[in-house]
């Protein structure tokens, strides 16, 4: 009999959470994204990270516009560290809404398209973030590898104000060389 009531109460509990989970509204994308703008490296500064981008460093998100509307993606890392072996991955964007060109479908493996939503873009295509409506990934990304402490924060604190659980943003160690020097 316990075990039924303890069965029952864990369903009611993950109903419940499931509705609220449902309840939250949904994640809203910039209003236009200029394609040809948007194209180019993207430097990641921080993420919720899928598995494959734990330990991640000096990742880069390069995008290009293909002509048949298709969005070549190249994603560069070093795994565990600066010195550590490079990781490439070449996922393709397709665009989903293309109104805004702010809703992608990015897939990695066939047929998969897995949701990509710009979610902020600086007017000037310097910083954007990247989301998805479940609020499980998220990636802050930058035209520069690094960018000041209190944009970090506002954009944190941005996030935790759309539902992300800002608890598991990371940061993501970036090292370049200077400007002209090796």
């Amino acid at each position: 009999m316990r075990t039924i009531l303890g069965l029952t109460a864990a369903v009611g509990l993950a109903m419940i959470l499931a509705g609220c989970a449902a309840s939250r509204p949904p994640l809203a994308t910039v209003p236009r994204v200029d394609l040809p703008r948007f194209m180019g490296d993207w430097y990641v500064i921080a993420n919720i990270p899928t598995w494959i981008e734990e330990g991640a460093h000096n990742a880069v998100e390069s995008y290009r516009l293909d002509p048949d509307g298709t969005i070549a993606t190249t994603f560069t890392f070093r795994k565990g560290g600066f010195d550590g072996p490079r990781k490439e991955y070449r996922p393709r964007g397709f665009i989903r809404d293309t109104a805004t060109n702010a809703v992608w479908g990015m897939r990695f493996v066939w047929p998969i398209k897995a949701e990509y939503l710009v979610i902020h873009l600086d007017d000037d295509y310097t910083r954007t973030v990247i989301g998805r409506s479940k609020r499980d990934y998220v990636w802050v990304m930058s035209r520069t590898p690094s960018i000041p402490e209190e944009e970090y924060r506002r954009i944190s604190d941005w996030l935790a104000s759309v539902g992300y659980d800002t608890g598991k943003l990371r940061k993501v160690p970036q090292k370049w060389p200077e400007p002209g020097k090796k």
